[in-house]
């Protein structure tokens, strides 16, 4: 039988892989936005593969594009974390006086 490639297991990959890129460079935010696209677009095709396994190859893509999104989100939490950290300690001197 002839399989085909599962829809939107390239698009989880890549949006997993964007989310990494965009936490460790610069767009927190959008890191996020695009981790949940992804985890939304894994859902999708891990839907459609566990309906028909037979008809669909690449279920690995949508196993490492999960990962990736999950892990690109908790990069940028944590980036959050520590930007509210960061300019909180600032406000903090500023508004003591202590320079």
């Amino acid at each position: 039988m002839n399989q085909q490639p599962l829809p939107g297991a390239s698009n989880a990959l890549t949006m997993g892989i964007i989310s990494i890129i965009g936490a460790i460079t610069c767009c927190g935010p959008f890191a996020i936005i695009f981790s949940i696209i992804g985890l939304s677009s894994a859902k999708k095709a891990e839907g459609l593969y566990q309906n028909h396994p037979e008809n669909y190859s690449g279920y690995e893509s949508v196993r490492t594009g999960r990962i990736l999104s999950y892990v690109g989100m908790a990069l940028a939490l944590i980036y959050l974390v520590f930007g509210i950290l960061y300019f909180g300690v600032i406000a903090a001197f500023i508004t003591s006086g202590n320079f």
